[in-house]
């Protein structure tokens, strides 16, 4: 009986294995947005992980996805007698779910479960909670109601949260130039130049800096904070009461509107360009206008008037 309930889910991993991911144009999309460091990215059992991760959101529901052991080469060379304890776990766990015990099995795979997900996205929760953050002020500063006071902080507190969290995730995936002379910081700067999060960091630090209070320029960092909060919920609370309930439908709108988001935050960013030429030609003009006053206010006066007009009535002229 035990051999028979464990058939359908070893049949569906072995659909899984079998899928033809590279011809399906949302793996590409997935595998993009997945936050892993680089040296993980190219282990096979990471991507056979998250592979069996896509393949239950997007073809199978019902399969079951165990959580991804983190042990590295170097740790799995370790004395066997943490191999072992780790073996006797995981069989540990698998007898008690094929014995029945729902509530013992539920309870040991959770725990297990979620000391590997705090290990394993902790760089993603981060991300998360500033962009939440980031979310919940640019909301506030556009929010007609707000004082202007608040709403001005707000709008500055946006960006410097967006500047950080494009920084963070620069560091996270780049790390940091081996050596710091001049061929290798260049060579590290061509290689994330082109990254949207360098370019979000960029954005960002003009605005900072700089006096313009432009709402237009909240547009971009709204989206982009709403795409890793749907991300993020998506991955981790999809089993969830009060996410099925509240957050699914709003999340799976924003997850199959990317590209809509995408083409508003580039017009957005158009119209932004506009915005700053206009500006700073209003700028030039009015630096040219405050020289010609400067100018013209001294020599006005020595403006001549004819002594019979000196401290008479002009109407009487």
């Amino acid at each position: 009986m035990g051999e028979v309930r464990e058939d359908p889910q070893k049949l569906k991993r072995i659909a899984a294995a079998a899928y033809d991911y590279e011809n399906d144009p949302r793996w590409a999309d997935y595998w993009s947005n997945i936050f892993i460091p680089p040296h993980m990215g190219s282990r096979s059992d990471v991507v056979d992980h998250f592979k069996r991760k896509f393949y239950q959101r997007y073809i199978d529901p019902d399969l079951v996805v165990e959580a991804m052991s983190l042990s590295t080469p170097s740790q799995s060379a370790k004395p066997s007698a943490s191999s072992s304890t780790s073996s006797s776990a995981v069989n540990n766990e698998a007898l008690a779910h094929n014995a029945g015990s729902t509530t013992r099995s539920s309870g040991a795979s959770a725990a297990v479960g979620s000391n590997t997900i705090s290990v394993c996205w902790d760089r993603q929760t981060i991300q998360f909670s500033v962009n939440a953050w980031v979310f919940i002020v640019a909301v506030l500063a556009i929010f007609p109601l707000v004082p202007r006071s608040l709403s001005n902080r707000a709008y500055r507190l946006s960006f410097m949260g967006t500047t950080c969290s494009s920084l963070y995730s620069l560091y996270a995936l780049y790390g940091r130039p081996r050596t710091w002379n001049l061929r290798t910081v260049q060579v590290y700067f061509q290689s994330i130049i082109a990254t949207k999060d360098f370019i979000y960091f960029i954005y960002c630090l003009t605005f900072v800096i700089s006096h313009l209070f432009l709402k237009f320029a909240l547009i971009p960092i709204l989206c982009r904070a709403l795409e890793h909060i749907t991300k993020f919920l998506r991955r981790n609370f999809n089993r969830s009461t009060l996410y099925r309930k509240y957050l699914e439908d709003p999340c799976v709108w924003v997850e199959s509107n990317t590209t809509t988001l995408s083409i508003l935050s580039s017009h957005a960013e158009i119209g932004l360009g506009f915005l700053l030429v206009v500006s700073l030609f209003s700028s030039v003009a009015n630096i040219f206008f405050s020289f010609a006053i400067e100018a013209y206010v001294p020599c006005s006066g020595y403006c001549w008037l004819p002594p019979k007009y000196l401290g008479g009535d002009w109407e009487d002229s």
